[in-house]
């Protein structure tokens, strides 16, 4: 290998044109390494990511409901998100629903998917009966122990 300065300025200007910060060469016994100086840089830390904010379903209850006169609370147990994720009704945009509004569901039957980091949850009733309210839109993020859906 020809250490002369024209060689190490040709390998520094091949670090330089190419964007490279090193470049290491060997040949037999003898070996060159020249690196590229850069400057100290203070990496600012990235700013924090803040999670979408998702409003949760009211809570009616059955005293205001009735008073009021316009809304009504909700009937039956609640079925919750287990985690935080997006609420989808089926398996895929073709299929369809798990469930509805006025379908039986028995113990064990899949109601919703809930994807969380690229992963597809099936969420299962833990009850039987008659799904009487869904609180989510297909698509919409959920929050860990949002309501997704009534079942009396």
């Amino acid at each position: 290998m020809d250490l002369k300065p024209e060689y190490i300025e040709k390998l520094a200007k091949i670090i330089t044109d190419n964007g490279l910060t090193e470049i290491s060469l060997e040949d037999g016994e003898q070996a060159i390494t020249i690196r590229k100086d850069l400057p100290d840089v203070m990496m600012a830390a990235p700013a924090p990511v803040q999670a979408p904010v998702v409003p949760s379903a009211p809570v009616i209850s059955q005293d205001s409901a009735v008073k009021k006169g316009t809304t009504e609370a909700p009937k039956g147990k609640a079925i919750t998100s287990p985690m935080v994720g997006t609420f989808y009704v089926a398996s895929s945009p073709e299929a369809a629903p798990f469930v509805e509004v006025g379908k039986n569901v028995e113990v064990g039957d899949v109601v919703c998917i809930i994807e969380a980091m690229k992963l597809m949850n099936e969420i299962k009733s833990e009850q039987s009966g008659k799904v009487t309210k869904i609180c989510v839109k297909n698509g919409d993020p959920v929050e860990f122990g949002q309501v997704l859906m009534y079942v009396e």
